[in-house]
């Protein structure tokens, strides 16, 4: 496959959201609220005094630190809310290791980071996104690659199960004019017509 230039790997940098939506450290949670809903995303990652990430505000955390304990979002910064640190990752993890990663310790998404700069953020939704063509990719690739070794189905797959006129075991039960019949008593069948 890497002759014709298709990866056999699909890569964090494939799917990762970007640019990442963030707010400052002293911003207030209200702010933080806001920005989430106009951009229409479940989490805003909050960046420190030098530019860098510190931690991550979900809807969880709105709920959890904020709406479950009565406080106020205007008098709260987003510092305080955060969940910190932001687990990262690098753009070029294959997908499969940012997945097992994200639940090995229970997190929904990760801050893709590149030269030390937040590229991206990589979540459970978008990785439940692309699983239905990873699935056809791969059974495809092993279409390709049986090639003509692929075992075709019949069309009527053998049935195991006691035959309707002789009563014995059978692993091979066919259905003959409505009568699931073992090996011996179809030929047995044949031969009287």
């Amino acid at each position: 496959m890497a002759e014709i230039g298709i990866r056999e790997r699909m890569l964090v940098k494939d799917i990762m959201s970007s640019p990442v939506i963030t707010i400052d450290e002293d911003k207030t949670v209200d702010k933080a609220a806001r920005l989430m809903a106009t951009h229409n995303v479940g989490c805003i990652v909050v960046i420190g005094k030098q530019g860098k990430p510190l931690g991550v505000i979900t809807e969880r955390d709105l709920v959890v630190r904020v709406l479950a304990r009565n406080n106020q979002p205007t008098k709260l910064v987003a510092k305080e809310v955060m969940t910190s640190p932001l687990i990262t990752v690098d753009p070029d993890e294959p997908l499969s290791e940012a997945a097992r990663r994200m639940s090995r310790i229970n997190v929904r998404r990760l801050g893709v980071m590149y030269k030390g700069n937040l590229v991206g953020l990589i979540s459970s939704k978008d990785i439940l996104a692309v699983t239905p063509e990873l699935f056809e990719i791969i059974q495809e690739k092993a279409r390709i690659e049986g090639g003509q070794a692929t075992e075709v189905i019949s069309e009527s797959p053998s049935l195991a199960g006691y035959c309707d006129q002789c009563g014995g075991w059978s692993d091979n039960l066919e259905e003959v004019e409505g009568n699931f019949l073992c090996e011996d008593c179809k030929e047995e069948l044949k031969g009287e017509l």
